[in-house]
């Protein structure tokens, strides 16, 4: 049976727990969260120690209020730290970094934050203006805590993780961001925190967004308008989902050319609610390719 991990409220508690392995040459594996654990997370916990052996892997445990805005779900957003500490114990976690905001944010809200530039005007960013730059101040803030030689993050959240490798190269970071694949439900559904969210019937709703994603995947040999035909074809089956927004990009989220050659990797995305709830979801996509040359139908994911 894994170790009670290590908890730390504070930055000297961290620093503290890794001072040996610092002090060893072992390398840190870092997996940053807003808890409300679930098995997607415990995925990319596995990751982490993949890429890190025996050296400690630390999950930090942070609802940030920098990146929700005006009405989002700041409030309601779950809160489960008893529970999240018994997975990171299943996982074999090292280090759980559970700080308060004042800790994070000492002077209250930060007058340096980090500009993630346009590529965070697009998808989630039209929506949610501000949302990555809270998104990138807090992991730049944990990245200079924990100062991991590795971070895994999911790929449900697939403009983040971009943006957040956008700023690794861009301010010469040090860390290793690893992307890992989306966990899905039985019936496909990726998992989230704000699944818990949907009552029984939003939740038997909520499949169409992957099978819309599963849709485009279908209709991709075809070129992106096929793609997406059919996408839209899949999500009218619903009645019950708001579509924020549906989109075929180049895989660094850039448009793609008018003429896209055969084989041409891409992505979809999607973003629309269930009742009140606002759910994300994408996959990759090969475009002008037979369905023996496209990727796997299906994922094994985790989300950040």
């Amino acid at each position: 049976m894994s170790a009670t991990p290590a908890l730390a409220g504070t930055r000297a508690e961290l620093a503290a727990l890794l001072s040996a392995a610092r002090a060893s040459g072992r390398r840190v594996g870092f997996v940053p969260t807003m808890g409300a654990l679930h098995e997607g997370h415990a995925s990319l916990m596995r990751v982490a120690r993949d890429e890190v052996g025996d050296g400690p892997v630390v999950v930090s445990i942070f609802v940030n209020p920098l990146q929700f805005g005006e009405g989002e779900d700041l409030d309601r957003y779950p809160r489960t730290l008893e529970t999240d500490l018994k997975l990171c114990e299943r996982e074999g976690v090292d280090i759980v970094f559970a700080p308060s905001v004042e800790e994070v944010y000492p002077g209250g809200e930060p007058e340096v934050t980090i500009e993630p530039g346009p590529l965070a005007t697009v998808l989630e960013g039209r929506t949610r203006p501000g949302h990555f730059r809270g998104v990138l101040t807090v992991v730049a803030k944990l990245f200079g805590l924990v100062r991991p030689d590795v971070a895994v993050f999911g790929q449900k959240d697939y403009q983040q993780l971009a943006l957040i490798r956008r700023m690794v190269l861009d301010l010469n970071l040090a860390v290793d961001v690893v992307g890992a694949e989306t966990e899905r439900e039985p019936d496909g559904l990726a998992l989230s925190s704000r699944n818990r969210y949907l009552d029984e019937e939003q939740r038997r709703e909520a499949v169409v967004l992957s099978r819309t994603l599963l849709a485009a995947r279908e209709g991709a040999e075809y070129g992106v308008d096929v793609a997406l035909d059919a996408a839209r074809a899949e999500l009218r089956t619903s009645t019950v989902v708001d579509l924020d927004y549906l989109e075929i990009t180049a895989p660094d989220l850039s448009e793609l050319p008018t003429d896209v050659p055969a084989g041409t990797e891409a992505r979809v995305l999607i973003a629309a609610r269930v009742g009140s709830t606002r759910l994300i979801d994408n996959m990759p996509l090969i475009l002008g390719a037979p369905p023996a040359a496209r990727p796997a139908a299906t994922e094994t994911q985790g989300d950040a």
